[in-house]
C-alpha cells in the first residue's frame, strides 16, 4: 500500500486490489496474472471533490488507493444523506459496471487517492476468468451486508449507538486493510459529515460524541478516529462484526 505522500503507480493499483479480492476469495496464480493485465489510471482527487455524480454513466470503476471516499443521496432540500464510507481497496461503484446509470454519487471526504478500472477491461476479464467474477461477486455481497448493517444502525438505535457502532465498523476495517495505527484510524468527518452518515442532527451527535469522549470509549481529533478501550466502544454500539465476514478469509 503506498503512503499517502507518494503518487502509486498502475502496477500498485493492480497490486492493491489482488490483496482486496484476496482477503475473501482464494485466486490462482493464473487468476492473479489475468488481474494484472488491467490497466487502471490513477488519480490524486481533492477533499470534497465529486468523483462521479448522480445521473452520470461511467464507463470506468473506482477503487480506493488511500484517503476515503463515500457514496451518498442529495436530498430534495440540497442536503446529504451518506450511504457508505470506503477506504483503501474498496470498489465503491462496481455496481455501474452493470447498471450503466448511477443513482448516487460518489466523493472524496479528505484528499485521496483512486485507481479508475474501464468497465469493458473488467469485463472482458470476468468472461476470462471465472473464479475472479466469483471473487468480485462475493465482494459485492459484503459491500451489501455492510449497507444492511448501515440500515439497522440508523434505524432503531440511540444515537450513541449509531456512532458507537459506526466507529467500531470504521476501525474494524481500517484494521483489515492495514490503514489503522495502534488504536487509531483516519476518520476525516466532521461531526456535520457524522450526523449525514448516522442520520442524526448536529446537536444530537456533539452530545453522543461527548458522551463517547467521557466514557473513555473513543474520541475524533484531527482527522483521526481514537479508540480509548475497544470494549467498552463495543458494548456501548452493540457490535456483532459477523457482517464483515472476515471469516471468508480465503475462501475459495
Amino acid at each position: 500500500m503506498t503512503k499517502h505522500g507518494t503518487h502509486p503507480t498502475p502496477a500498485q493499483a493492480v497490486d492493491l486490489l489482488v490483496r482486496t479480492l484476496g482477503l475473501h476469495s482464494t485466486l490462482s496464480i493464473g487468476d492473479e496474472r489475468a488481474i494484472r493485465k488491467l490497466h487502471p489510471r490513477v488519480d490524486t482527487i481533492a477533499r470534497a471533490t465529486d468523483i462521479i455524480s448522480q445521473g452520470d454513466r461511467p464507463d470506468v470503476a473506482v477503487m480506493v488507493i488511500s484517503g476515503m471516499l463515500a457514496r451518498y443521496h442529495t436530498t430534495q432540500d440540497g442536503n446529504r444523506q451518506y450511504l457508505s464510507l470506503h477506504i483503501a481497496g474498496d470498489l465503491p461503484d462496481l455496481q455501474s459496471i452493470f447498471l450503466g446509470i448511477m443513482d448516487h454519487s460518489l466523493c472524496a471526504l479528505g484528499k485521496a487517492q483512486i485507481a479508475s478500472f474501464r468497465h469493458r477491461e473488467i469485463l472482458s476479464l470476468l468472461k476470462r476468468s471465472p473464479t475472479t467474477a466469483i471473487a468480485f461477486w462475493r465482494y459485492t455481497l459484503i459491500d451489501a451486508a455492510i449497507f444492511r448493517q448501515g440500515i439497522t444502525r440508523n434505524s432503531n438505535r440511540s444515537a450513541i449507538a449509531r456512532i458507537a457502532n459506526l466507529f467500531c465498523e470504521q476501525f474494524t476495517r481500517a484494521r483489515v486493510v492495514g490503514v489503522a495505527s495502534g488504536w487509531s484510524c483516519p476518520f476525516p468527518l466532521s461531526q456535520t459529515q457524522i450526523g449525514q452518515v448516522v442520520g442524526l442532527s448536529i446537536a444530537t451527535v456533539n452530545r453522543a460524541a461527548q458522551s463517547l469522549r467521557n466514557d473513555k470509549c473513543a474520541q475524533v481529533r484531527a482527522g483521526r478516529l481514537h479508540v480509548l478501550n475497544w470494549r467498552r466502544l463495543c458494548e456501548a454500539a452493540a457490535f456483532e462484526p459477523v457482517y464483515l465476514h472476515e471469516d471468508l478469509a480465503g475462501a475459495t
